[in-house]
């Protein structure tokens, strides 16, 4: 049963990026005539990757079934994949969600809930190849939409994908006021956004110094997907 009032539930847990959540959450708490909950295990607060700590406003147990479902990304995306009680509580509430949005690595574990299997998604530049192990066609672009599904690239591309939510649900009216009250309208001192524009010398420093969570990622969403598969 829909709830009388839509809501938008934003998915938190240990070592995400906070602006993979806090971004598109500045967004879609503006969103007229939605509620907005930020959801974890339980309502303890949680440490993001940088030490900023949040404090969800509900736990799983409590949740109501979503309209809309936000997996945000991070370095903590790799020991979600492999927790039971979230990916399956992501599974849960994507197969029943209306919308399914999912920002940087947070389609990984759209990817281990079996929401992806057949669908075109992105997701952050160093990690969407890893998409293929859920069945998933692997998009570049810094939003991508298949059905039901929004993924978006790193980081900051979730503002940017949040809007494009929002005129889905609401209008491109209502997505045009929120852009202007947050006065988003970016223009990044540097071309280094994408591996495809920045000086190969920058990406391969960041290569290099993302090794060791790359292969930390892989195995897990090799663990992962053998767990979906079984």
């Amino acid at each position: 049963m829909s709830n009388p009032q839509p809501v938008a539930g934003l998915l938190l847990f240990p070592g995400l990026t906070q602006l993979d959540l806090t971004g598109p959450y500045e967004v879609l708490a503006r969103l007229p005539g939605w509620r907005t909950e930020i959801v974890a295990k339980t309502t303890a607060p949680v440490k993001t990757d940088r030490g900023l700590v949040i404090t969800p406003s509900i736990g799983f147990a409590e949740a109501p079934q979503f309209d809309l479902l936000v997996v945000p990304g991070g370095p903590g995306t790799d020991d979600a994949i492999l927790d039971a009680e979230t990916v399956e509580f992501v599974r849960r509430q994507g197969a029943a969600a209306q919308h399914v949005f999912g920002i940087c690595t947070g389609s990984l574990l759209l990817g281990a809930a079996g929401l992806l299997k057949g669908k075109r998604a992105g997701g952050h530049w160093a990690a969407r190849d890893l998409l293929t192990h859920f069945g998933a066609e692997v998009s570049d672009a810094r939003m991508t939409q298949d059905g039901k599904i929004y993924t978006a690239g790193g980081v900051t591309s979730g503002i940017d994908m949040a809007l494009r939510v929002v005129a889905d649900l609401a209008g491109e009216d209502v997505a045009m006021a929120i852009q202007l009250q947050i006065e988003y309208d970016p223009e990044p001192p540097f071309r280094a956004g994408t591996p495809f524009v920045a000086p190969p010398a920058i990406v391969e420093r960041a290569r290099t110094a993302g090794a060791q969570r790359r292969a930390i990622r892989a195995a897990a969403v090799e663990t992962a997907a053998a767990k979906l598969k079984s």
